[in-house]
């Protein structure tokens, strides 16, 4: 628990209802206070230069995003000085072996499907922050 309170997590999610409930997941269950939630990744580099002391440990990453998709946005992530070994995870309702596949190929460095197990979803969390790869699409 210690890990998730101590460390930056930024979640990358359109979907408001999703961001609020992500959120609210990672601060009640895992005691998480440096998150950030931003509706799409055009913004992503932005804030890391506005904001140079945020710098995220974990990226839960939508791949399906308005403006430039997951995978645009991972590949600007993985050319950022600062942010090119970020642990970057795709968080996505395209949940098919496909998919895995696909973001494994990409360079993301896991996959958490949604919706979400809520009951799972901090302990998966948890195992990414203590560097444990994590490849659950259900």
């Amino acid at each position: 628990m210690d890990q998730a309170s101590q460390s930056s997590i930024l979640i990358v999610e359109d979907d408001a209802d999703n961001l609020l409930i992500t959120l609210e997941l990672l601060r009640r269950h895992l005691g998480a206070q440096r998150l950030r939630g931003l509706p799409t990744g055009d913004r992503l580099l932005e804030l890391m230069e506005s904001d140079p002391e945020f710098q995220p440990e974990l990226i839960l990453l939508d791949i399906d995003l308005p403006g430039a998709d997951g995978y645009e946005v991972l590949a600007q992530l993985r050319r950022h000085p600062h942010l090119g070994a970020t642990r970057v995870i795709a968080f996505t309702t395209n949940i098919t072996s496909q998919s895995v596949a696909r973001a494994r190929a990409a360079g993301f460095n896991g996959f958490i499907g949604k919706p979400m197990d809520h009951r799972r979803f901090p302990e998966q969390v948890q195992r990414l922050l203590n560097g444990i790869a994590v490849w659950e699409a259900r």
